[in-house]
């Protein structure tokens, strides 16, 4: 079985989580694919024995790999999505930071997943994505997102106005700080944090919150990820800040935007009775009560 490893910066004191990751799939003859920066910060650790190889983009491992390990926390799972991007290489998240909701297997469990890989005790968990489209290409090939697009306020104190349609028919102007146009696994994200609703992640929707809205009567509201949302910014400053994920360019107001639901989908790997839910309760508290 041949696995990619990827990861961001690893600080010391999980270099012997990760000595032990290599000695595992090594143990169960796996090939490993290591992406170089992390190669670089750990290669003393990896034992004499083994096949390694090292990659530096997404397209040395497209068709090459039977998994991808992402090493770190849920920032870590939204960088590989940029990697694996269409090709459909199912994507195993390892928590070593600190909340962890993609990426669902503890470290002191990793013994077990790679068991259960080896085993097939596992399913694929597909997640929808959503796709930016612009006049002026600003994310090149990689405009798609897991979780979010979201437009910000960047030069100035002012709150910004951003006019929003669906399928060419207006929706409303949003006076805010900025707004999200998230998908089902973005819910639980940014979006939830402004107030916007958890969405079941098959449920085929984006979620439209603003940030901090003038207005209180404005709320996020759920549309089908089937329209295409289209955005015009204007504000007393002349630029803006678009994220989609962890990935932020400044823009003007010349630039038009429309986000639609993507062609593709994301293969996150899920062991045993892991599920939405149960993550829903163990790692945000949800419906927590002490009469239960």
């Amino acid at each position: 079985m041949k696995i990619a490893l990827y990861a961001r910066q690893v600080s010391e004191s999980h270099h012997p989580f990760i000595a032990r990751l290599f000695d595992e799939l090594i143990k169960h003859s796996c090939r490993l694919i290591i992406y170089q920066p992390f190669y670089n910060q750990v290669k003393h650790l990896l034992p004499d024995k083994g096949k390694f190889d090292i990659y530096n983009s997404g397209s040395e491992i497209r068709g090459e790999v039977d998994f991808m390990f992402s090493i770190g926390g849920d920032g870590t799972i939204l960088d590989t999505v940029t990697q694996i991007q269409d090709s459909g290489i199912p994507v195993l998240g390892i928590n070593i930071g600190r909340l962890g909701f993609l990426s669902s297997i503890a470290a002191e469990e990793i013994a077990g997943a790679i068991e259960g890989l080896m085993k097939g005790h596992f399913s694929l968990d597909k997640r929808r994505l959503l796709r930016l489209e612009s006049n002026v290409q600003i994310f090149g090939e990689a405009n798609y997102a897991l979780n979010e697009l979201t437009i910000h306020k960047k030069d100035s104190s002012s709150m910004i106005i951003i006019n929003t349609y669906l399928n060419g028919e207006y929706l409303n102007s949003y006076w805010a700080d900025g707004l999200i146009i998230s998908t089902p696994t973005g819910s639980t994200g940014y979006s939830l944090s402004c107030g916007g609703p958890i969405v079941a992640p098959y449920s085929g929707n984006f979620v439209i919150t603003p940030i901090a809205p003038h207005n209180l009567n404005v709320r996020p509201i759920v549309v089908s990820d089937e329209n295409v949302i289209s955005l015009e910014v204007q504000g007393r400053s002349q630029y803006f800040l678009a994220s989609l994920d962890s990935r932020s360019v400044t823009i003007d107001s010349a630039i038009s935007l429309a986000v639609r639901r993507a062609e593709f989908t994301i293969n996150l790997v899920r062991m045993g009775n892991d599920n939405f839910l149960d993550t829903l309760r163990k790692k945000l508290n949800w419906g927590l009560d002490t009469r239960n």
